[in-house]
């Protein structure tokens, strides 16, 4: 069973009224933890917990959510939960409390790529709270753009626009690629929402903030110049530039590594719906064959719902040889799904 299902964790519905704590209530919620008198913990735990959630987000980038996640939550649960209990200096314990934050959030961002909602939002709200306790405005103002993403992907854009903003609200020392992150998520969420101006406003600013960070240094960075160009195709789509739309995932694409196969798959599904949607069938097929090498190597519930949209957006363009092949392809790869 997963232990998600039975640990502090529960399961709820996506509730567009969910309310989201503020930083000044939960900056140093210490009492959300436990103190016990058994046993003592140090840097060497903390550093177990960073090293465990780094080696997560490796798995998930490459496989998708379905296959890391369960370890996770049997990691948070077995070893992180036990670790919350017991005596720990200061420091170690706001250490503590700031990686497995980390985790939680991280652990959310999967639950939502397997498409439970409910038990990401609960991950979501423990690694607010966990992180205000250790006072990690990072991991704190990251948690509340995953749930910005969330919720714009499920069509709350209103919900959407208010969380991206909390979380620049709460950052306002964000140095260049943070500040790149969360303006466009921003820009995301108020293009969603039909305020052109914002967005496209919050998009230069992404841009901006993306070329100081790009230009001080080339270090490994949570939001690439791949991701900001995702921001700019959905705000080029939203706002009705379907043509711009695809131009700026292509270059998603060309700039994004190939270690994230489980980005790969899903944006380059959504190359191919946008390709199609602007009458390029056979680019848009060309495409998805793209996907289909990368599909069978990643579990994700994302990846499978991209899929089954293929097949139905695909077929009624069956006289079409290519899409005749695609669809095939994209039947037998799904046999099992």
């Amino acid at each position: 069973m997963d232990p998600s299902r039975r640990g502090v964790l529960g399961a709820t519905l996506f509730s567009v009224a969910l309310t989201i704590p503020e930083w000044p209530d939960v900056l140093g919620r210490l009492a959300a933890v436990e103190s016990g008198k058994t046993r003592r913990i140090g840097f060497r735990e903390v550093d177990a917990v960073a090293a465990m959630t780094e080696k997560v987000s490796e798995l998930d980038d490459q496989f998708g959510g379905r296959h890391a996640r369960p370890m996770a939550a049997a990691f948070l649960v077995n070893t992180v939960g036990p670790h919350l209990k017991v005596d720990a200096p200061e420091d170690v314990r706001r250490a503590l409390l700031s990686a497995t934050s980390d985790l939680l959030y991280l652990t959310g961002f999967m639950a939502v790529d397997e498409g439970v909602h409910g038990v990401a939002q609960q991950y979501y709200l423990k690694a607010l709270e966990l992180a205000g306790a250790a006072d990690d405005h990072l991991t704190y103002c990251t948690t509340l753009r995953g749930m910005s993403l969330q919720a714009v992907d499920l069509g709350h854009a209103s919900r959407a626009v208010r969380l991206a903003d909390s979380a620049a609200a709460a950052s306002p020392a964000a140095g260049p690629r943070m500040r790149a992150f969360l303006a466009g998520q921003q820009a995301h969420s108020y293009a969603a929402s039909g305020d052109r101006s914002s967005a496209l406003s919050f998009i230069k600013e992404a841009e901006v903030a993306m070329d100081k960070a790009e230009s001080r240094a080339k270090a490994f960075g949570s939001y690439a110049p791949s991701s900001l160009a995702y921001h700019v195709s959905q705000v080029r789509y939203a706002l009705g530039d379907k043509a711009g739309a695809v131009q700026s995932l292509k270059e998603s694409d060309r700039l994004r590594d190939s270690h994230y196969r489980r980005s790969s798959v899903r944006y380059n599904a959504l190359l191919a719906e946008r390709q199609l949607e602007v009458g390029h069938l056979e680019e848009a097929c060309a495409t998805w064959h793209r996907v289909l090498d990368d599909y069978p190597l990643v579990s994700s519930g994302s990846a499978d719902e991209k899929v089954q949209r293929m097949k139905s957006l695909v077929r009624p363009h069956l006289r079409n040889q290519a899409a005749r092949s695609l669809y095939e392809r994209g039947r037998a790869a799904t046999v099992s799904v």
